[in-house]
């Protein structure tokens, strides 16, 4: 039985009625850029996140662009950034001529490293961008005691995480801006691009109102050289239908994870993340080989709510693209985020090697990781398929 990687309409089609609904709403008014369905849409984020602002933009890629637009990133601040990401998020740092920092990761949540972050702070550094990938949050406790303590600006990039939250604090609403994608592979998934920039602050939402709209106001008085950083009406609309039902769509992504855990970790050679040895890459070395392990699979700490954007594996002996092509030839999707660190990408190779050092565990990961289907549509046949395909290959 073939099992894509994602299957959008498998969401969307159910919807249909509502969205067309939505669709010809803001067809018969016209207002076709920051319509009322955008003021809406916005005020349902902000009270789903917890935060007292919130602005619709272009894409998730915006909403990073315009949140250090924001903070006034200068050319030659650095700005640190996880090297195990999508990206964008380095992207908009060079973008406005800023220098990305890369730090390394956990090898358990994937998520910035506090003590590496730490290490290479200098006097330019502007700001810290922690990622919450795959839809479990960063550590940001000492993350945003670190920001305090030097006096930086903290971008929570939740393109990924709409909707987790860290210690009962919602992903996004903890740092001085939150980003999201609604990226239409996203939990949350558009009919196109589409972003939203949250934050608590009073000042920077004023400033950054006035930014997404060319920098001027009132209209055609330009005080600041902005962008055109406006979400389509239509995509607010269609967009706030589908958060009515996101609650669900997070309890089935959950339920799907939690399937493949119990299952998948009964296989011989499949072993759940432990994050007491998250600490110590050599630590958590020596534990797996004791566990004679071939598969890790991850986890959700204790203090985290996962969305599950992705259900991402580590394989390991140099067995990851073995895997992968073992779930292929079976009709299984699967794909690997990321192939390649962001302190490894050519357009990155001119930056300072103090700026690229020291990234060894996100290279090992970019080695290893394998995500499956988890979606929340699957089905239990799917999901028995994907997990039964798996036994084959390590039975072989």
């Amino acid at each position: 039985m073939p099992v894509p990687l994602l299957d959008v309409n498998a969401q969307n089609s159910p919807l249909n009625s509502e969205l067309q609904a939505a669709f010809a709403q803001v067809l018969q008014h016209g207002r076709f850029i920051m319509g009322p369905e955008m003021e809406v849409f916005e005020k349902e984020v902000a009270a789903m996140v917890g935060v007292k602002h919130a602005l619709a933009v272009s894409s998730g890629t915006d909403a990073l662009l315009l949140a250090l637009m924001a903070i006034d990133l200068q050319p030659g601040d650095e700005v640190l950034c996880p090297a195990f990401t999508f990206f964008a998020t380095a992207g908009a740092v060079s973008r406005l001529g800023g220098v990305p920092v890369f730090t390394d990761i956990c090898p358990i949540c994937f998520n910035m490293d506090v003590n590496d972050a730490r290490a290479k702070i200098t006097a330019r550094t502007k700001a810290i961008i922690p990622v919450h990938l795959f839809g479990q949050s960063a550590d940001m406790d000492p993350l945003l005691a670190l920001a305090q303590e030097k006096g930086l600006r903290v971008i929570e990039d939740g393109a990924q995480a709409i909707g987790a939250h860290y210690k009962g604090r919602a992903c996004g609403a903890m740092g001085d801006f939150g980003t999201y994608s609604f990226f239409p592979s996203k939990n949350l998934g558009g009919f196109g691009d589409g972003g939203m920039l949250v934050t608590n602050d009073d000042e920077l939402a004023e400033f950054a109102k006035v930014l997404r709209v060319h920098g001027s106001k009132p209209k055609y008085f330009h005080h600041y050289v902005g962008g055109n950083f406006r979400m389509d009406t239509v995509q607010c609309a269609l967009l706030s239908v589908k958060l009515k039902h996101y609650s669900r769509y997070t309890a089935e992504r959950q339920n799907n994870a939690a399937h493949y855990t119990q299952e998948l970790s009964q296989l011989p050679g499949v072993v759940t993340a432990d994050p007491t040895h998250c600490k110590c890459v050599q630590t958590q070395d020596t534990w797996l080989e004791k566990q004679d392990a071939k598969l890790v699979l991850p986890v959700a700490y204790a203090h985290n709510t996962h969305i599950w954007n992705q259900y991402t594996l580590r394989v390991l002996n140099g067995q990851r693209d073995a895997l992968r092509d073992h779930l292929q030839k079976s009709g299984i999707g699967c794909e690997i985020y990321y192939p390649l660190t962001l302190d490894q990408q050519p357009c990155f190779a001119d930056l300072p090697a103090s700026s690229r050092s020291g990234c060894e565990v996100s290279h090992r990961m970019a080695g290893e990781v394998l995500s499956l289907p988890i979606y929340g549509e699957l089905s239990l046949e799917q999901r028995l398929e994907v997990i039964a395909v798996i036994r084959d290959w390590l039975s072989a």
